[in-house]
């Protein structure tokens, strides 16, 4: 058995990568394994299942033992998503000849990452704006011992159309099926979301990943060079992932999946270049002003700043590029003195003292 070195280093880099935000490993192990390694498409899913199936686990059972697990959802969602992923492969083999098979697993797989970059960008609104709302005593979150009304019919369809999406290209249980359930149940605590993601996505990826091996796709040396790598850099990545510059984290890893995607839809070099410069002179400025318009006023106020300058420079400065710079600053700068003006403001809801911060004035003065 040949353990390949380089894998082993790309492996340690998604493991730190998802350790530090919880994303997916799919999303971006299986696209570096085909563009940078030249791995078959189904080979590269396979294996990428397999390994998954030996760490989620992992994950999975410290929420076990936390009690941050829905399992009447868990137990809805593994009726609709295991046999989706399992016949999912057995039909993906059934299209045609072993080439067919290859380009329309690329195919998929390009479709399936444009839509987890556009379901990461969701799901980070969709935090904020629960954040927010919790703040201001808005939203009702759900206890540890109590009752959830379960949707049975669109809870079985989230856990079939994830399981067909991770069958066919090892995307989903970690990006698209945990936005779903953002959006079911929003009720949902944060921790709850991502317990129950984690333990239905055990059974979800077996089942995906035993199909895979049935049908011949599997590479056990492949595997073992992921799991070495990836492994112990989940552990290193989760211990550092309270002190991660998150605002600037997720843009680029946006950035990266947007990139492979179209990569893998083979998209030519000119456009890709076009897209992917639209999306950083746009995208970011964009984010960075519904990222400050959800931080509250009571945020700004202590840092000295103001909200109303920071959000417009950012949103009419970008389709003209000049609010890139100003994004640059606000997730560089900004964004962690709210940041800590919030994590301050719920640690001493009573204090009366504001934080000292160097001051600095929105950009325009305005």
């Amino acid at each position: 058995m040949h353990i390949d070195g380089w894998i082993v280093f790309a492996s340690v880099i998604v493991g730190f990568t998802v350790g530090l935000t919880g994303m997916g490993g799919g999303a971006l192990m299986t696209p570096i394994l085909l563009i940078f390694f030249g791995i078959n498409p189904t080979t590269a899913v396979s294996s990428d299942l397999v390994a998954a199936m030996v760490m989620k686990p992992v994950g999975g059972g410290v929420h076990v033992r936390r009690g941050t697990v829905r399992w009447e959802l868990v137990k809805w969602l593994c009726v609709g998503s295991i046999p989706a992923a399992f016949a999912g492969v057995l039909v993906l083999h059934a299209t045609g000849d072993s080439a067919t098979v290859e380009s329309t697993t690329k195919t998929f797989l390009g479709f399936t990452l444009t839509l987890a970059a556009a379901a990461m960008v969701f799901r980070a609104w969709m935090q904020s704006r629960r954040s927010a709302r919790a703040r201001a005593g808005q939203r009702a979150t759900l206890g540890p011992g109590g009752r959830i009304q379960v949707r049975i019919p669109i809870t079985l369809l989230i856990g079939a159309v994830g399981g067909l999406l991770v069958g066919l290209t090892s995307v989903g249980s970690g990006s698209i099926i945990i936005v779903c359930l953002m959006l079911t149940y929003p009720e949902l605590r944060g921790a709850q979301l991502v317990g129950t993601d984690l333990v239905q996505a055990v059974p979800l990826v077996t089942s995906a990943a035993l199909a895979h091996i049935l049908v011949g796709d599997f590479q056990l040396s492949l595997t073992a060079s992921i799991l070495i790598g990836a492994v112990p850099a989940v552990y290193v990545g989760a211990r550092a992932s309270s002190k991660a510059p998150d605002g600037l984290i997720r843009p680029a890893l946006v950035f990266v999946l947007l990139a492979s995607a179209l990569k893998l839809l083979d998209v030519s070099t000119g456009v890709l270049g076009l897209v992917l410069l639209a999306v950083v002179l746009v995208g970011l400025p964009a984010w960075g002003a519904v990222d400050a318009a959800i931080h509250p006023q009571s945020s700004w106020d202590v840092t000295g700043l103001r909200r109303r300058g920071w959000i417009r420079w950012q949103a009419f400065g970008a389709p003209a590029g000049i609010g890139f710079p100003v994004a640059v600053a606000y997730f560089a700068k900004t964004r962690p003195q709210l940041v800590a003006a919030t994590v301050a403001s719920n640690a001493n809801p009573g204090a009366s003292q504001p934080m000292t911060f160097a001051p600095e004035r929105s950009p325009g003065g305005s």
